[in-house]
C-alpha cells in the first residue's frame, strides 16, 4: 500500500511538473516574437507615387511611378515589410 501510494505522489508532482514547464515554454515562444516594424519605405526616389495596390498570393504587388524613373512593379512582403523585387517593364 505505500508503494502504491508513493507511486500516486510521484505521478502527481511529475504531471504538475510537465504542465508548469509546457506553460513556461508557450508564454516564451509567444513573447520572443519581434513587432513588425509600424513604418516601411519602399526604397523609391523622392518624388513618386504610389498608382495602386493589389495583392499576389500572400504578398502586395505596388504599381509606383515617377520619381524620374520608369513606371515599375515593387513587390512587398506585408508580414515582414520587405521589399521583395521589382518589376520595370522594358527591361532586360
Amino acid at each position: 500500500m505505500r508503494v502504491l501510494k508513493a507511486a500516486v505522489i510521484i505521478m502527481g508532482v511529475l504531471i504538475v511538473a510537465g504542465t508548469v514547464v509546457l506553460a513556461m515554454t508557450i508564454a516564451n515562444r509567444l513573447g520572443n516574437r519581434p513587432a513588425p516594424p509600424s513604418i516601411a519605405g519602399l526604397g523609391e526616389p523622392a518624388g513618386s507615387r504610389i498608382l495602386g495596390i493589389a495583392a499576389a498570393g500572400d504578398r502586395l504587388a505596388v504599381h509606383v511611378t515617377g520619381g524620374g524613373a520608369e513606371d515599375r512593379i515593387v513587390i512587398v512582403d506585408p508580414a515582414t515589410h520587405r521589399v521583395l523585387g521589382r518589376l520595370v517593364p522594358g527591361a532586360p
